[in-house]
C-alpha cells in the first residue's frame, strides 16, 4: 500500500462501498462525506498532516480523539451531532478492517471510543387544537389551498419523514379499500401505511381536479413544483410555516418551530394516546428499534403525570417522597 493508503480506502468507501455495496441514500452518504471534511481540515490545520500524504496509521485513536475535542471546543457540536460523526467514523474503520486485516489491532482500538451519552430529548408534537387549526387554515376554496390541505393532510396521516413525503409517486397511492399509502424509508426500506378515509377522499378529489390518471402518471410525484419535480424538503418546510405562522396569531401556543417531522410526532403521540401496541407503531414509523419508538410512550406518561400533578395542587402534597420508586403506581397512573 502506498503511503497515502488513507486517501485510497477512503475514495473506495465513499464512491463504491457505500453506493454501490451498502446502497445508502445519497443524504447519508453526504453526512459521511462532511465527517471526513471535518476530519482532513483537522489534520491539516491543527496536526500540521499534509493530507496528500495521509496514513492510517497518522489517524490513530489519539487523533481521533483529539478531533472529537476539537468538534467540541471549537465547532460546538451537539452530543446528537458528535455521536453522527463518531458512527461514521466507527462504519469507515470497520470497512477498513475488513479490506486491510493487517490494520485490525489500530481500528479495533479506535472503535473503542464511546459515545456521549446525553438525554433523549422528548418528542416535540402538536395539540390536538393546533394541529385541527393549521389543517383548517389553507384557504379550500382556491386549487393551491386544496393542494396544500392534501400535503398536510397526508403529512400527518402517514407520518412520513419529509423525504419520505417527498419522494412518493402517484404509484405508491392505492385508494381501493384498503387504502394505503407505500412509503420508502432510510436505506431504501420500504413500509406501506394505512390512510383514514378523509385522506383517501381528500386525494380523490386531488387526482380528478390534476387528471391524475394512476396508470398513466404512475410514476410522476404525488406532490410537485412549478419545474414538474417533486416536491423539496424546503417547500414543504414553506407550506408548514405559513399557515403555522398564520394560525400562531389566533393560537399564541402554537410552537415557534413547527417542522414537518412534528407533525410525524403528532401521528405518533395520537397512536400511543390510541393505546396501539408499540410493535405496530414502531413498524407504522418505520423505527429498526423498540426502544426509539418508546420514547413516544415515555413523553405520553409525562404529560398524564403533569395534569395529575396540577389536578393535586390544591391538597398541598409534599414536593418530593417516594413514591416514584414504586414502579406498579407509576404504571397504574399511566394507564389513567
Amino acid at each position: 500500500m502506498k503511503n497515502s493508503d488513507f486517501s485510497f480506502l477512503l475514495t473506495r468507501y465513499l464512491t463504491h462501498y457505500l453506493p454501490v455495496q451498502r446502497n445508502l441514500s445519497s443524504n447519508t452518504i453526504r453526512s459521511y462525506r462532511d465527517t471526513f471534511k471535518q476530519l482532513l481540515e483537522f489534520c491539516r490545520d491543527e496536526k500540521n498532516i499534509n493530507i496528500i500524504r495521509l496514513t492510517i496509521h497518522q489517524v490513530d485513536k489519539k487523533c481521533i480523539e483529539d478531533f472529537f475535542l476539537w468538534l467540541q471546543k471549537c465547532r460546538e457540536i451537539s452530543p446528537s451531532t458528535y455521536n453522527q460523526r463518531l458512527c461514521a467514523v466507527h462504519a469507515f474503520f470497520e470497512y477498513i478492517m475488513m479490506e486491510k486485516p493487517e490494520y485490525m489491532e489500530h481500528c479495533r482500538q479506535i472503535l473503542k471510543i464511546p459515545n456521549l451519552k446525553a438525554p433523549k430529548p422528548s418528542a416535540k408534537y402538536l395539540t390536538t387544537d393546533a394541529l385541527k387549526s393549521i389543517l383548517a387554515a389553507p384557504d379550500t376554496t382556491t386549487k393551491q389551498g386544496r393542494r396544500h390541505l392534501v400535503i398536510l393532510t397526508v403529512l400527518y396521516d402517514t407520518a412520513a419523514r419529509v423525504s419520505e413525503l417527498s419522494d412518493i409517486r402517484i404509484k405508491d397511492v392505492r385508494l381501493e379499500y384498503p387504502s394505503s399509502i407505500t412509503l420508502h424509508g432510510k436505506g431504501h426500506k420500504v413500509r406501506t401505511v394505512p390512510i383514514m378515509k378523509q385522506t383517501t377522499a381528500l386525494l380523490k378529489e386531488y387526482f380528478n381536479e390534476n387528471r391524475i390518471n394512476s396508470q398513466i402518471h404512475s410514476d410522476m410525484p404525488l406532490f410537485w413544483n412549478v419545474h414538474g419535480q417533486k416536491l423539496s424538503r424546503s417547500g414543504i418546510t414553506y407550506i408548514i410555516h405559513k399557515y403555522a405562522d398564520v394560525v400562531r396569531n389566533e393560537m399564541p401556543g402554537i410552537p415557534s418551530d413547527v417542522s414537518p417531522h412534528m407533525f410525524r410526532h403528532t401521528k405518533a403521540m395520537h397512536l400511543v394516546q390510541a393505546n396501539v401496541n408499540p410493535i405496530y407503531i414502531k413498524d407504522y414509523l418505520g423505527h429498526t428499534d423498540i426502544s426509539t419508538t418508546m420514547i413516544y410512550a415515555h413523553a405520553d406518561n409525562e404529560t398524564k403525570r403533569a395534569v395529575l400533578e396540577k389536578a393535586s395542587e390544591q391538597f398541598n402534597l409534599p414536593k418530593t417522597s417516594n413514591w416514584e420508586q414504586n414502579t406498579d403506581l407509576i404504571d397504574w397512573l399511566s394507564s389513567l
